[in-house]
């Protein structure tokens, strides 16, 4: 090494500023994901949610088995935990989502589907043995809250509003499962090979649906379009731009595109579709967001902590 030249270490990436390519990535997953609750809105109107459900992951499939990376082969011990992926992670909240949405705005199912960082700690505390701190006990318990703030006008119409928002409630928490059986897989094989198994096992379990809802639905090209956007766009292209964003900036910077989801589906909902939310309606998503932010509040801390021992040795 040459006396006194000073070489500056390549930035980590939870350290490294946003470049354009960074906000590309996060407002197209963003974007994408926000406007799913819409587009399967405008199916719905032609369309049985059965057909919705299937369409969505055999699309989805169709997008990903273009990337190398999602045809890497996975090792028969963990087939069955591909199947129970291909179970939490798509086929059951894809079959709740267009479900619940007959009954409850799609504005309304996406500001829900924001609780899911707060059931995947649950579930992953309950279920998978991880630790939780207590920071993220009171994001828990003020997501909660914000989950009743969204849900009981609604609910307050009964019947069939408050299946609706239990179908999403439903969704999310095995979200929170499918989330914690993934984290191992992914860190092994890659993020779109467990997925494209993953869509294969939940094309293939949602395939009955489908048929039954093609005897039940009504060809228009707009509603194609729709599942077009949410299967190509919101299971293939949205994903595979998270993905990257991830390896780009880090894993709890990337996680801003939770918080960006439900401000898209509220304002697509409310400005394209007419649908109209209450006060209690918007504070609660600001509450329900503020509970998801606090639940991975623990992992901040512990980078800012890892980055002070690092200066600290230096």
């Amino acid at each position: 090494m040459e006396k006194g030249r000073e070489i500056t270490p390549e930035p980590i990436s939870e350290e490294k500023p946003f470049e354009k390519r960074d906000w590309f990535l996060l407002l197209t997953a963003a974007g994408i994901w926000g406007s799913s609750f819409l587009f399967m809105d405008v199916a719905l109107e032609s369309e049985h949610p059965g057909l919705i459900t299937w369409l969505r992951p055999t699309f989805g499939l169709f997008a990903l088995i273009w990337f190398p990376s999602a045809r890497r082969p996975i090792e028969s011990a963990d087939r069955w935990s591909i199947v129970l992926l291909g179970i939490t992670w798509v086929a059951f909240p894809f079959t709740m989502f267009p479900l619940a949405q007959q009954w409850i705005d799609s504005s309304i199912t996406g500001m829900l589907n924001s609780a899911m960082p707060i059931m995947t700690l649950v579930i992953g505390t309950l279920g998978f043995g991880v630790l939780i701190k207590r920071i993220q006990i009171l994001g828990i318990l003020v997501g909660v809250i914000g989950i009743l703030f969204i849900g009981l006008p609604t609910v307050s119409g009964g019947g069939t509003n408050a299946l609706g928002v239990l179908f999403v409630v439903l969704a999310v928490t095995s979200y929170g499962v499918g989330v914690n059986v993934a984290g191992p897989l992914q860190r092994k094989y890659g993020s779109l090979a467990v997925l494209s198994k993953v869509l294969i096992v939940a094309s293939i379990l949602t395939m009955p649906l489908g048929i039954y809802g093609i005897t039940e639905s009504t060809w228009s090209m707009k509603a194609f379009g729709a599942n077009l956007a949410v299967g190509l766009g919101g299971t293939g292209i949205a994903y595979a731009a998270a993905t990257t964003l991830v390896g780009s900036v880090g894993a709890v910077r990337a996680s801003i595109v939770t918080y960006l989801i439900p401000v898209m589906a509220a304002l697509l909902g409310v400005f394209v579709l007419d649908e109209k939310l209450s006060f209690w309606e918007l504070f609660g998503v600001v509450v329900l967001l503020g509970g998801a932010w606090l639940t991975t509040r623990t992992e901040i801390k512990s980078l800012l902590k890892s980055d002070t021992e690092k200066n600290n040795n230096t």
